[in-house]
């Protein structure tokens, strides 16, 4: 039997629950508690997927099979690094498989630092509340593809998904220095044409509309497991 949207509004607990309370608890048999996760970390890696240039729908499949990898190893999740970071790595190992990766090369420093504030954030705004509110911008997705990968996804985790400098460099295997270096020359080659335009949470936008739908994916494909 498919999770309904009505099944979801009878159930649907408070979403203040910590990360780590709600693994507590899903880990103790509150299955239904593993929505919350799929709805809060939908836009990060719907993010994701889209800067690896896969389309909507590869993309879509990539973030089921990481929701579910994450549930099935939910128990080994040490919060050594913040369960974004953890989630977020299974999902670029997940991308990884399905896509060969480009070598980095290593490259010189220019210094950028976590205290820079991203290119599209708007001003008062925290990056890990940017959330998808609009329609995907056709204008940025086509500029975001035509950089080089390895710049791609160091923008995607550090400017669009807000992650860390050493949180960016830890998920993709390469220095600080590098991410620091990328991320400047990622700004260059896009600041020009559309940074009066558009800010961060247009980029590569996980619409409302497939939220649920993901949800009931997710939540169907894990219901039968322990």
């Amino acid at each position: 039997m498919l999770y309904t949207k009505l099944d979801t509004i009878k159930w649907l607990p408070n979403e203040s629950f910590s990360e780590q309370e709600l693994i507590e608890r899903i880990l103790n048999g509150e299955k239904k508690l593993y929505e919350i996760i799929v709805r809060r970390f939908n836009p990060y890696l719907y993010k994701i997927g889209r800067s690896y240039n896969f389309s909507h729908e590869d993309t879509e499949d990539l973030m089921q099979d990481s929701f579910v990898d994450a549930y099935k190893n939910l128990s080994q999740f040490e919060a050594r690094s913040g369960f974004k970071t953890w989630l977020i790595r299974i999902m670029l190992n997940n991308c990884f498989r399905k896509k060969s990766k480009s070598s980095f090369k290593n490259e010189t420093m220019k210094e950028i630092t976590d205290s820079d504030r991203p290119l599209y954030a708007q001003s008062g705004e925290d990056t890990a509340n940017l959330v998808s509110r609009r329609e995907l911008n056709s204008i940025i997705e086509t500029a975001m593809a035509q950089l080089p990968h390895e710049y791609r996804m160091v923008f995607s985790l550090r400017e669009i998904n807000g992650c860390s400098v050493a949180e960016t460099a830890e998920l993709l295997n390469i220095s600080e220095a590098n991410v620091k270096v990328r991320l400047n020359r990622t700004k260059t080659m896009l600041r020009n044409n559309i940074e009066n335009d558009f800010i961060g949470e247009n980029i590569f936008e996980f619409n409302l509309v497939y939220c649920s739908a993901m949800v009931n994916r997710v939540m169907n494909e894990i219901k039968n497991l322990p």
